[in-house]
């Protein structure tokens, strides 16, 4: 597929999706509680590496495919593909997640927003809308822990539509960090948990994610399709607001003999593997 038709097959995409939202027919309603099992959501950077690249962390093993910038802003937004991974039958806590993050200039402060898999957190192995956020590296919850819902059409833990795209932003408005999903608010996390200290992003990420007990996992990366297939996920339309310089992601692998990255560009890159092979 050339670059010019997965650009117009994106923005066919991201219509589509608006249209879903729109109409009402996007998704149930987020989970009544949240598991205290599921595993956090956590950016790269945030946590040690193990020797061969996978991050573990309180039980946990983390593999990423990510692109990163350090810059001035108020915020910023992607588009990215919705796949339906394949999870590890066996790990019922594990998740694969695409996700955006702005972070504090030493990553501490974070606020996130994506879609992700998991079924110990929504019960079922379709994408779902999460937000969440780390006050000074402390882990909270998934969709809630302060976080203020707005929208009655769309709301974080709702099931999104697989195998189309979505528009996921984070701005600061007001000293508050506002979530918008395909152009419509979510909510957003007050400035006052972070004690009004946390107003611009220094750090922005936005990445696939695989969660597990033990690494190498068998779990999907995106639809499972290597980076550097045409066919595999992607995030796209990278942009920054109110910023000191142009977007420009640097485009890295946590563990690229599981998962890797491919068509690489300033705002955009490709993104996923099988992991250590399929599922049993």
């Amino acid at each position: 597929m050339t670059r010019s038709l997965r650009g117009i097959v994106a923005v066919l995409a991201v219509v589509v999706a608006i249209a879903t939202v729109l109409s009402g027919t996007v998704g149930a309603s987020p989970p009544a509680s949240v598991p205290p099992a599921s595993i956090a959501p956590a950016p790269p950077g945030t946590l040690p590496p193990a020797a061969n690249g996978t991050i573990c962390y309180y039980g946990a093993c983390y593999d990423y495919v990510y692109g990163r910038q350090r810059v001035d802003a108020s915020g910023a937004s992607v588009v990215m593909y919705q796949a339906g991974p394949e999870l590890d039958r066996a790990d019922v806590d594990g998740h694969s997640l695409q996700e955006l993050a702005v972070q504090s200039a030493d990553g501490s402060q974070i606020v996130e927003v994506g879609w992700t898999v998991d079924r110990g957190l929504n019960g079922d192995a379709h994408p779902h809308l999460f937000v969440y956020h780390w006050v000074s590296g402390q882990e909270s919850c998934y969709n809630g822990c302060g976080f203020v819902p707005t929208s009655r059409i769309v709301k974080a833990g709702m099931r999104l539509r697989e195998d189309s795209a979505g528009v996921f932003s984070i701005e600061n408005r007001d000293g508050d960090w506002w979530i918008s999903y395909d152009g419509l608010p979510v909510g957003y996390f007050p400035g006052s948990l972070w004690d009004g200290a946390f107003t611009r992003l220094g750090l922005v990420q936005t990445f696939g994610e695989v969660a597990a007990k033990a690494a190498p996992s068998c779990t999907d990366m995106g639809d499972g399709d290597p980076g550097p297939s045409p066919r595999s996920s992607w995030i796209a339309g990278f942009r920054l607001y109110d910023a000191s310089t142009h977007p420009s992601l640097e485009v890295l692998s946590s563990s690229p003999d599981w998962y890797r990255q491919g068509l690489v560009h300033a705002t955009s890159f490709h993104l996923g593997g099988p992991g250590s092979g399929r599922c049993a």
